[in-house]
């Protein structure tokens, strides 16, 4: 939507506090829709802790890919580090580098 970024640290920051307070009560948290579908936020989705995607079907194969050579601690230290990040442009650094550096997509 024109109205939000999604990849924004205060959008990422929001959907984290929902991933712990649903594991905080035994539950467990899917999303589905575009984000869970990109591959950046795929990253971070994994490093917060979500346990479930839902995405159209042509974007399954990219995204199974990237979460099995995706080290689950790498991905949580990204996590940390973009969700620190003031603006949106430096999270989509920060993640962009880890793409690059690890090989991902």
């Amino acid at each position: 939507s024109h109205l939000y970024q999604p990849m924004s640290p205060s959008v990422l920051n929001l959907i984290k506090q929902v991933i712990d307070a649903s594991h905080a009560e035994g539950k467990w948290t899917g999303m589905c829709g575009e984000l869970a579908g990109d591959e950046r936020a795929t990253l971070l989705l994994l490093g917060m802790g979500l346990d479930e995607f839902s995405m159209s079907a042509i974007s399954i194969p990219r995204i199974k890919k990237i979460i099995r050579n995706t080290n689950f601690e790498d991905a949580k230290v990204l996590a940390e580090q973009a969700l620190a990040q003031p603006t949106t442009d430096e999270l989509m650094t920060l993640v962009n580098k880890f793409i690059e550096e690890k090989t991902i997509c």
